[in-house]
């Protein structure tokens, strides 16, 4: 039997933090999730990203940002994937950027929906997935890394 119109309506009007939460069983694991962990630069202000831009121009590095949100399911499900592929690339600099912290910032890039992934280059957009989809996200991460391994033969 499936659930009542009241159960269904109350998961409606919860947060997603909230609803998170609430489909959360007691053995899952600690709810928390390091979107900065490996070789990943968590931005938190207009400054850091510039200063990351700048940085990757100067050393004609791709970009690859994940444009994430702490309460977003997908989000915390991609967030390990992502940290290893840091590690395994470091060829790339890899950024996460938390919508709800820098709101203006990420509407600018017209994020409807987390995560987003970009990839840049000279600070221009020349790539981007939208979604959790694991295989995709690693197809253009090993894309990428090709480009900068023939780039530098």
């Amino acid at each position: 039997m499936g659930p009542d119109f009241l159960s269904v309506l109350v998961l409606n009007l919860l947060t997603p933090s909230a609803m998170w939460m609430h489909f959360k069983d007691e053995n899952d694991a600690d709810p928390t999730v390091n979107f900065a962990s490996g070789n990943i630069h968590l931005i938190t202000t207009k400054e850091k990203w510039d200063e990351k831009i700048s940085e990757a121009n100067n050393d004609s590095k791709f970009v690859v940002v994940n444009f994430s949100a702490s309460w977003c399911g997908p989000c915390r499900l991609i967030a390990p994937f992502y940290s290893e592929l840091s590690e395994k690339y470091p060829s790339l600099m890899f950024l996460t950027v938390d919508v709800d912290e820098l709101t203006e910032f990420s509407s600018s890039w017209d994020i409807r929906a987390t995560p987003t992934f970009f990839v840049l280059k000279d600070g221009q957009q020349v790539d981007k997935l939208v979604g959790a989809n694991k295989p995709e996200l690693l197809k253009k991460i090993i894309d990428i890394a090709d480009t900068v391994a023939q780039v530098s033969k």
